[in-house]
């Protein structure tokens, strides 16, 4: 049984998760090959370290992603695998011992310290490159040039500045990227327009005739993907892979159905909601969508 057929094997359930995985795949496989839609991939949480990295890095390969929309930490992970780090499994230690041992942990993810020393002196070299052309640049343009600048296929920025495809980190500084660029900034001049990027994304948004986003977690990258298309009445396709609950009323664990009380999703647009794990559940979709892509050709 292919990836496919099995998530065809839960729509003929329909109901509960199995349904919405096979519905979410479907839209998700609808709208990456639709050429009149522009899909907005919003990715929140430690997806990258979770590894995602190249399942992301894959679509924008291909041209199934027009928009990247990401935290700080995403891309400070992309950047420490480019660099040559890693991220590690199986630390039988408990934190304090970590923290000894120069080991950050994510669930059961681990980082060390010498890979972050790695980033840190290379990124500040790139910064310093970046810095000689031009010391005021908006985040988009900061984090292409960034892509610009390394050196491996496999990364999401590299690939994303090769194919030209804009990344959007509206929360950079809360990162141990923006740490490193405050740093630098003691010393150096260079200045990060966040509001310059909305020029930008107010543009795609208005030039396209209709967008769809995918969003993997919720936080600042969700809101960001859907606020923007606030000036056209919202998207007009939404899937959302989340665990966040809607009780406390927060972003992440909102309905998709009530951004279009806002016109952050218009009336009758096609939504899609997946409760669970987004490193177990989005390769499942994409494989499925790829699959039934393949299969159509």
């Amino acid at each position: 049984m292919t990836t496919l057929q099995l998530i065809e094997e839960m729509g003929k359930s329909g109901v509960l998760g199995a349904g919405r995985i096979y519905r979410a795949t479907k839209l998700l496989g609808e709208v990456i090959q639709d050429e009149e839609t522009t899909v907005f991939l919003s990715v929140a949480g430690p997806m990258v370290p979770g590894g995602l990295r190249k399942v992301i890095r894959d679509l924008i390969a291909n041209g199934y992603v027009d928009v990247l929309i990401t935290s700080g930490a995403n891309l400070t992970h992309d950047l420490l695998e480019a660099f040559g780090g890693a991220h590690y499994r199986d630390q039988h230690h408990d934190d304090e011992e970590l923290c000894q041992m120069g080991m950050g942990r994510i669930g059961d993810i681990y980082t060390k310290s010498e890979d972050f020393e790695v980033f840190e002196s290379k990124i500040n070299t790139i910064m310093g490159q970046i810095a000689e052309k031009n010391n005021k640049i908006n985040i988009r343009d900061f984090l292409t040039q960034i892509g610009h600048l390394i050196d491996d296929d496999n990364s999401i920025l590299h690939t994303a500045a090769e194919k030209g495809v804009p990344i959007y980190a509206p929360g950079l500084i809360d990162s141990m990227m923006g740490l490193q660029l405050w740093m630098f900034t003691q010393e150096n001049q260079l200045t990060l327009d966040a509001a310059g990027d909305m020029h930008e994304l107010s543009d795609i948004v208005y030039g396209s005739q209709k967008v769809a986003t995918i969003i993997l977690g919720g936080g600042l990258p969700k809101h960001y993907a859907l606020a923007s298309n606030i000036l056209t009445g919202g998207v007009d396709a939404a899937i959302q892979v989340t665990m966040d609950r809607s009780e406390a009323g927060s972003l992440g664990g909102a309905p998709l159905e009530e951004a279009k009380s806002w016109a952050k999703a218009k009336c009758g647009s096609r939504l899609v909601t997946v409760i669970g794990d987004a490193t177990i559940i989005f390769p499942l979709m994409v494989a499925g969508a790829m699959e039934s892509i393949n299969k159509s050709d």
